[in-house]
């Protein structure tokens, strides 16, 4: 078994919970709360979630985390 681990990042936006929504109902689980910091640049907020799921297959590098 291995552990994927990734941080899906997104502007304070619908968007950003709908990134999570999918991210579960593809088996991901939910690893700590959420992040919120100000990005002065864009002037917007932007939020962080850690999730991680357990595959039966060996890490590599080249793996598309988003498509697991």
């Amino acid at each position: 078994m291995t552990t994927l681990y990734r941080c899906i990042t997104e502007d304070d936006t619908s968007r950003f919970c709908h990134r999570v929504s999918e991210a579960l109902a593809k088996g991901w689980s939910l690893h700590g709360g959420p992040t919120m910091a100000f990005d002065p640049e864009k002037r917007v907020m932007r939020l962080g979630q850690s999730v991680t799921k357990e595959i039966e297959a060996d890490y590599h590098p080249d793996m598309a985390l988003g498509q697991q």
